[in-house]
């Protein structure tokens, strides 16, 4: 890992002598590195941030499956009320060695994902986690509850179908 990689939650992992069975890891996000990431994410706070992953050797590298869960606070796009809801999100990640990357195939280029690198035999499940939370975030976060229905009256005078509700007698 080089530190520019590095960011507010990290969680090397040395994946060169997985064992035949597979290796589980947990990954639990300090009060710290939480208030770091809610500040990276423009969130107004995350109170918990776990990942829970099974990583197992394969072919060509790491194969990495798992959980992200969290606990974090969001600011609702109608009501602008800050509100705690829930993230989880489900995690399926391969990571190969630079040098075992397969070149991308020439055809259907827009399905083929490439493995994630593995550096120096590690991997990061800390930058693994934050990367599932940003995914799972709402980007118009509601409160439960609120909806946003807004319509104004003259708009319904000046529609287009306003001189048809005259005509049919409905004004």
């Amino acid at each position: 890992m080089t530190p520019e990689t590095v960011g507010p939650l990290t969680r090397i992992v040395d994946v060169v002598n997985i064992p035949p069975a597979g290796k589980h890891v947990h990954v639990e996000a300090s009060d710290e590195e939480c208030r770091a990431l809610a500040q990276d994410f423009g969130l107004p706070g995350i109170q918990s941030l776990s990942g829970d992953f099974n990583l197992t050797s394969t072919a060509k590298g790491v194969h990495v499956t798992g959980m992200v869960k969290a606990t974090i606070t969001q600011i609702c796009v109608v009501s602008l009320d800050p509100f705690d809801s829930t993230v989880e999100e489900e995690v399926e990640v391969d990571f190969a060695e630079s040098s075992g990357m397969p070149p991308e195939p020439p055809t259907e280029m827009h399905e083929y994902e490439p493995p994630d690198e593995i550096i120096n035999g590690q991997i990061d499940l800390g930058a693994l986690t934050a990367e599932f939370l940003a995914l799972g975030l709402d980007p118009y976060p509601r409160k439960p509850g609120i909806d946003f229905d807004y319509r104004d009256p003259k708009d319904r005078k000046d529609s287009p179908f306003a001189a048809l509700d005259r005509l049919k007698g409905k004004e």
